[in-house]
C-alpha cells in the first residue's frame, strides 16, 4: 500500500511577488517547474510519486497557477528569483525538474548555480534556439491541443486564462528570441533529458541536439507522447525519474 501523501499549500514573499508552492515528502529536496502557461497541477500525476522517495517542492511562477505580483514575469531573471525562493525555503543543494520554459528555467539556475544543483531533469525543455526553421510555435500547440487527453486540455485552458493569453504569448516571444546555448557549458549537475516523441512545440530533433551538447547527460525518448509527457505517459515518466534520482540518494544516505 502506497502511504498517504498530502501536499501542503504553502505562500511566501519574496520581493513584489508572492509565491505559492506545494510540498510534501521527506528526504533531499526535489523542485519541480512548469511550463509557459501553466502551473503546479501540471505536475499533479507525478508529484505524489516523488514525494514517497523526496521531499517534493511544486512551485507557481511568478504569474502563473496561485502565485502573484505586481511585476511582469521576466525570463532572464527567472533562474536568479527561483534561486532567491530556494534560499528562502533555506535549501542547499537541489535536484531540479523542470519543463518546457521550466527546463529552460532549471538549465540556467543549473549554469548559474553549478554547486546547488545534485541533478538535473529537463523535459521537453525550450533551450535550444527552435523559433527558426523547427516549428511555428502557435500551430505546434494547437496541434498538441487537439490530441490532448481531455483532463489535460482542461488543466491547460484554465492555467492559460489564468495567466493571460496576452501575457503568455509575450513570454512565448521572448523565448523565441533568445538562446541560452552558450550557458550549456557550465553546467556540471549529471543530467537526463525526457522527450515526448510527437512533440510538436518543442520537436525531439531539439533534444538530440541538447543531449549532444549537454557533457554527462542521457536522452530518453517516451513514445506516444508530445510536449507534455509527465502527463501523458506518467507510470513510463515517473519510472525515468525514479530510475535516476533513487538510487542516486539511496547511495548518498549510505555516506552520512
Amino acid at each position: 500500500m502506497q502511504p498517504d501523501i498530502r501536499f501542503e499549500h504553502r505562500q511566501i514573499e519574496l520581493g513584489a511577488a508572492c509565491i505559492h508552492y506545494q510540498m510534501a515528502g521527506a528526504g533531499k529536496p526535489l523542485v519541480l517547474i512548469h511550463g509557459l502557461g501553466g502551473s503546479s497541477r501540471w505536475w499533479r500525476k507525478n508529484a505524489t510519486v516523488l514525494a514517497q522517495h523526496f521531499q517534493v517542492y511544486v512551485i507557481d511562477l511568478v504569474g502563473f497557477g496561485q502565485s502573484r505580483s505586481k511585476e511582469r514575469f521576466v525570463l532572464a531573471q527567472a533562474a536568479h528569483l527561483l534561486a532567491a525562493w530556494i534560499d528562502l525555503l533555506h535549501l542547499d543543494r537541489v535536484n531540479l525538474i523542470g519543463h518546457s520554459m521550466g527546463g529552460r528555467i532549471a538549465a540556467e539556475f543549473a549554469a548559474d548555480f553549478p554547486t546547488r544543483v545534485d541533478r538535473l531533469v529537463l523535459v521537453d525543455a525550450a533551450i535550444v534556439p527552435f523559433g527558426h526553421g523547427y516549428v511555428k510555435q502557435s500551430w505546434g500547440m494547437a496541434r498538441e491541443l487537439g490530441v490532448a487527453p481531455i483532463d489535460l486540455l482542461r488543466v491547460l485552458i484554465v492555467d492559460t486564462l489564468q495567466a493571460g493569453p496576452f501575457e503568455t504569448l509575450r513570454i512565448g516571444r521572448e523565448i523565441l528570441r533568445t538562446n541560452l546555448s552558450h550557458k550549456l557549458t557550465a553546467i556540471q549537475a549529471p543530467t537526463l533529458i525526457i522527450w515526448g516523441d510527437h512533440d510538436t512545440i518543442v520537436p525531439v530533433q531539439l533534444g538530440k541536439a541538447l543531449n549532444e551538447a549537454l557533457v554527462g547527460s542521457r536522452l530518453e525518448i517516451i513514445p506516444r507522447a508530445g510536449h507534455i509527457p509527465m502527463w501523458e505517459r506518467p507510470a513510463e515518466f515517473n519510472q525515468l525519474i525514479l530510475d535516476f534520482l533513487v538510487d542516486r540518494q539511496q547511495t548518498a544516505d549510505s555516506k552520512e
